[in-house]
């Protein structure tokens, strides 16, 4: 457990992960250690939750997310928009899922349920510290300053995830080859305006965006060839961006009252590596985009999602470390392939008229259903498929396969007393699952899973017949929802095991 201690007047805290960061990606991580079994302090500069208007969609695959922890309940119904867009360009977002389209859900509200689950499940949070010094060899540690005075953490790994001008990364001197920003889009919320909603409204001299809601508009505007500003971390003034939504739209918005005002660029940067021996990093701190379609937060969130449940076991004894390389392999090329689209939607947003065939052409191409599922399935994080190893995709009769894929929400019938049940339900604890639908039980699947019963979860049902789940098929399922292993027999199943579970019990 974490301990606490002082010495002179420095206080002491022992324990398995020290997370960097409060944010989404650090609370979801901090809560996903704790449901693993590793004990978790996080220390964040801000005194709580942000109480600004930052990132406002999570996608489906986030929201699936959420759910497989039944985290939902506590958000209600929060809005969904089907539609979302690609650069500016319409893009129906539904896909086969339990929660299609994008869910408008404020930062503020996500940050809040993340830190209550966080703190239910023992997280030690720590507000108002600010972190000095970091040495990683056989263990990490920590220099911090809180409110109290100096504080030392000693812990065994510690994950970055202190947002785009991540300490941690400057400590670590990670190598974080990209762009900087050369355009921008300037932004505020405003009370006491009234414009008309513009959605993605590229005009002669510029892209300007408002959406009013309860009362608040936010306005979003870039006049074309205007570089991004040197603000050294500072905001810019509600009265440069009257002044330049003034030239782009002609309209005068300065009698409103600002209620946050801020300026993103479309800087583009990923760490060379995710992983640095036993510092780690996820979120903003491992990668830099533009927010473009609302996927920063979510890509976070994901990253955070991926490698909880990996350095829980590690931290345990129950997997050997090479288990968190998988955890850079896996995130850093979906990340990558984010950086990519948004490099992509950069362009086809801020361009001048240079961008307009490419715009026209784009709009044809996602009339076409298959090009508007691959779109789609990127900006929502329902298209991801990891590449696990060690069983090839001849094993499923279905297409596309599940394999890599995540487990498809879905209803299941007991074979024991008929009772229905779903898919995610069975993630709830937030270990793998075994799961055999061919309804009998699967002797010789559940004698092969015997060994790692401590991890893996055995279910056999049956399948909805009119789901998108194969009858007769077992599922391997690592607590993040991807599918690791399918199969007809254990052909395969003990070494799937042993890659992403690790050894088994030392009895059996």
């Amino acid at each position: 457990m974490t301990t606490d201690h002082q010495d002179t007047d420095t206080t002491i805290l022992d324990t398995d992960v020290l997370v960097v960061g409060a944010g989404p990606a650090g609370l979801m991580l901090a809560t996903e250690l704790r449901l693993g079994g590793a004990e978790v302090v996080v220390v964040d500069q801000r005194p709580g939750p942000t109480t600004e208007s930052r990132a406002s969609t999570l996608h489906a695959r986030t929201m699936e997310i959420l759910d497989s922890r039944g985290l939902l309940d506590e958000l209600g119904t929060p809005p969904c928009e089907p539609r979302g867009h690609f650069g500016g360009v319409p893009l129906d977002l539904t896909l086969p899922s339990s929660h299609p389209g994008q869910w408008k859900v404020a930062q503020t509200r996500t940050e809040e349920l993340l830190q209550r689950r966080a703190a239910a499940l023992g997280a030690d949070l720590r507000r108002r510290h600010q972190l000095l010094s970091l040495t990683a060899e056989d263990g990490v540690e920590a220099e911090a300053i809180g409110p109290y005075g100096p504080v030392r953490i000693r812990a065994r790994y510690l994950v970055g995830c202190d947002g785009e001008d991540s300490t941690v990364r400057r400590l670590v001197r990670a190598p974080f080859p990209g762009r900087d920003a050369a355009r921008e889009l300037l932004r505020a919320d405003v009370c006491g305006v009234a414009v008309a909603d513009r959605r993605f409204q590229r005009l002669e001299h510029g892209l300007a965006i408002a959406a009013t809601r309860e009362g608040v508009t936010r306005v979003m505007v870039h006049e074309f060839g205007r570089p991004a500003a040197e603000r050294g971390g500072a905001e810019p003034d509600f009265a440069e961006v009257t002044d330049v939504w003034k030239r782009v739209t002609g309209e005068d918005i300065s009698q409103g009252t600002p209620l946050w005002v801020n300026a993103f660029g479309d800087a583009n940067r990923q760490l060379a590596r995710y992983r640095h021996g036993r510092v780690l990093f996820a979120g903003d701190a491992a990668h830099r985009q533009m927010p473009s379609g609302g996927q920063a937060l979510n890509l976070g969130v994901q990253d955070a999602f991926n490698l909880g449940w990996k350095l829980a076991a590690v931290v345990r004894g129950s997997a050997g470390e090479d288990l968190l390389d998988t955890y850079h392999s896996e995130r850093h090329t979906v990340g990558r392939q984010v950086l990519a689209n948004i490099r992509a939607q950069v362009e086809l947003l801020l361009g001048g008229p240079e961008v307009e065939p490419a715009r026209a052409l784009l709009t044809e191409l996602v009339a076409l259903d298959g090009v508007r599922q691959h779109l789609a399935g990127m900006i929502s994080g329902l298209g991801i498929r990891y590449d696990v190893e060690g069983v090839g995709p001849e094993l499923h009769s279905d297409e596309p396969p599940l394999l890599g894929r995540r487990l498809p929400d879905a209803w299941l019938e007991s074979a024991e007393h008929g009772a229905r049940r779903r898919t995610t339900e069975l993630l709830r604890t937030g270990r793998g699952l075994l799961l055999s639908l061919d309804g009998d039980g699967a002797p010789a699947l559940r004698a092969s899973a015997a060994p790692w019963s401590d991890r893996v979860a055995f279910v056999a049902d049956r399948p909805a017949a009119d789901g998108p789940l194969p009858a007769g098929q077992a599922l391997l399922v690592r607590p993040d929802g991807y599918v690791a292993w399918a199969g007809f027999g254990p052909a395969g199943l003990v070494d799937a095991l042993t890659r992403w579970f690790g050894t088994p019990r030392a009895d059996d």
